[in-house]
């Protein structure tokens, strides 16, 4: 039983941000068994999630990418990335590239460029100007309420819409490598993705 002040340990919801660290916040309470069952979950998703996102850092080697529009942008080809089927007009769409390294796909911190583009229709649209032709993945969420994580719900289930290159499935689990890579030639591509809810 708790005393006045103290806080439950079993009213919290888990939180995945972007690059792989877990948050929590407190939310309505529950007593006895379900509180312990509850911060068990919690616990277990936080060890699961660990380890699907392993951390890692982008390499000098790895293909330089910036925005089209930045100073940075390399002069080689263009990659254009439309983004389809949100549910709602509200915050912003965020595109990551990663490049051709298996390991760095949804690693912390290994992804080779970021955008967040705000969301005025359905659609959004992200261009990135690459060092090289070569073999490259994207990630996509729509960040709905605007406060840069990619949130999840109790029991680990994305709460905001995602997508990868290739409309890759994942129906448990993430993705393979495999799925989500593409090659982008020296003229440029485009890419379409579409959100899942």
């Amino acid at each position: 039983m708790l005393r006045a002040g103290e806080a439950d340990p079993g009213c919290v919801a888990a939180r995945v941000r972007p690059g792989g660290t877990i948050g929590a916040t407190r939310r309505g309470c529950q007593s006895g068994a379900g509180r312990r069952l509850r911060l068990a979950g919690v616990a277990a998703l936080a060890g699961l999630l660990g380890a699907l996102l392993p951390q890692g850092q982008a390499r000098a080697q790895d293909p330089r990418v910036a925005p089209c529009a930045s100073a940075e942008a390399p002069a080689g080809p263009r990659l254009r990335v439309e983004v389809t089927g949100a549910r709602r007009v509200a915050g912003n769409v965020t595109v990551t590239v990663y490049g051709p390294r298996p390991e760095a796909f949804l690693a912390r911190r290994a992804y080779l460029s970021r955008q967040r583009i705000p969301l005025r229709a359905a659609s959004a649209e992200a261009c990135f100007a690459l060092s090289a032709a070569g073999d490259y993945a994207i990630a996509v969420y729509h960040d709905e309420n605007d406060d840069h994580d990619f949130n999840r719900n109790l029991i680990g289930m994305p709460a905001e819409g995602y997508g990868f290159s290739n409309d890759a499935p994942t129906t448990v689990g993430l993705p393979d490598f495999a799925d989500v890579r593409f090659t982008v030639p020296a003229e440029g591509r485009r890419m379409a993705i579409r959100l899942r809810y």
